[in-house]
């Protein structure tokens, strides 16, 4: 018999597509062009999207949908926003403190409400009871810890290239390009890795992995030559990956059919939260650096302890999956697999 893992390989690497060009590409208009070009020329990719969709994408939709829940709708839109808005506020000074303050305790509030309103209403739009299943919720806590250390790192990674090293946008982007390479050459191995490891072993050792090479950043210097950098992000890649790859594909494991739109719904709120808690943390310890240090400007010194906190939540993140019993996801079936790689896959190429 077929294995799952092998059907979804071919799909994981067009997904990949994306990721793997944008670095490079990105770089090349801010170096070359504006930077705003790199909104437009979303424009006529997103047309070509619409129109290959309409084309080629059958219309499925639940043969029983639920009602909306339009009161959760509002209180999780505006608690998120706020939240999210919030903690990418930290740390950068863009805003006064006490408006900052200001939106991360009304997007607490209003998830508190929201926290009333589902123990009352029959089809809540974020389905909290999703968390009592134990796969789906170490996956979402391990896997929140590890996306706050992978949020920051692109954030992290530019800074040091360009502002600390002077490197051109355009060659930043073909150093960070490595990465995405790293990543798509994963999907040549994750079959035969994850039918010999199983899920709980990849997830707690290649989780420490991945989180050394976070940390290894730390050790980039201004002298470091390119090629090692490049080497390390793609090795970083990959370990980041595959570690991706199993978290998404095990929090679906045990989720039945009909909750899996409220499941991706919930597993969606907390990525963008733990994206964004990350830069936040990123920006706020680089703060604390240059004030240690007395930098007025950025330099190499003050960005290694935040690429060393990345790390380390990293680490944590791996320890999570410790109490996983060792045949967790062993008996995944091929829908549910496929799925799980497909909610995520920008994610995949970090």
């Amino acid at each position: 018999m077929k294995s799952p893992l092998l059907e979804v390989v071919p799909p994981g690497l067009v997904t990949l597509i994306g990721p793997v060009v944008g670095p490079p590409v990105g770089g090349f208009i801010v170096t070359y062009s504006t930077w705003r070009w790199i909104f437009f020329i979303n424009v006529p990719i997103c047309m070509i999207g619409i129109v290959l969709v309409t084309m080629f994408i059958k219309n499925i939709h639940e043969e029983d949908v639920p009602p909306l829940d339009l009161l959760g709708f509002f209180l999780t839109g505006l608690g998120l926003a706020a939240l999210v808005f919030g903690f990418e506020s930290v740390g950068r000074g863009e805003l006064p403190v006490w408006l900052t303050v200001a939106l991360m305790a009304g997007g607490a509030a209003f998830m508190g409400l929201y926290m009333l309103h589902y123990r009352r209403t029959e089809y809540p739009i974020i389905n909290l009871g999703l968390l009592t299943i134990p796969t789906f919720r170490i996956s979402t806590v391990g896997g929140g810890l590890f996306r706050m250390g992978i949020g920051a790192m692109p954030f992290l990674l530019a800074l040091l290239l360009q502002l600390a090293f002077g490197i051109n946008p355009f060659a930043s982007g073909l150093i960070i390009f490595a990465s995405a390479i790293g990543a798509l050459s994963m999907k040549m191995i994750i079959n035969p890795v994850i039918r010999f490891f199983g899920f709980r072993s990849v997830l707690i050792f290649n989780g420490v992995i991945s989180a050394l090479f976070m940390a290894a950043c730390a050790l980039f210097r201004p002298t470091t030559p390119h090629f090692l950098i490049a080497l390390a992000l793609f090795s970083g890649g990959f370990f980041r990956s595959l570690q991706f790859t199993c978290i998404n594909a095990l929090a679906y494991a045990d989720v039945p059919h009909p909750l899996m739109s409220n499941a991706s719904s919930l597993a969606s709120m907390g990525q963008q939260l733990s994206i964004s808690l990350g830069v936040a943390i990123a920006a706020l310890a680089l703060r604390v650096g240059m004030t240690i240090h007395g930098s007025t400007a950025l330099t190499a010194r003050d960005i290694g302890p935040a690429f060393l906190l990345t790390g380390a939540l990293g680490l944590i993140g791996s320890f999570v999956f410790v109490p996983l019993p060792r045949n967790a996801g062993a008996e995944l079936a091929g829908r549910r697999f496929r799925r799980s790689i497909e909610e995520e896959p920008t994610a995949l190429a970090d």
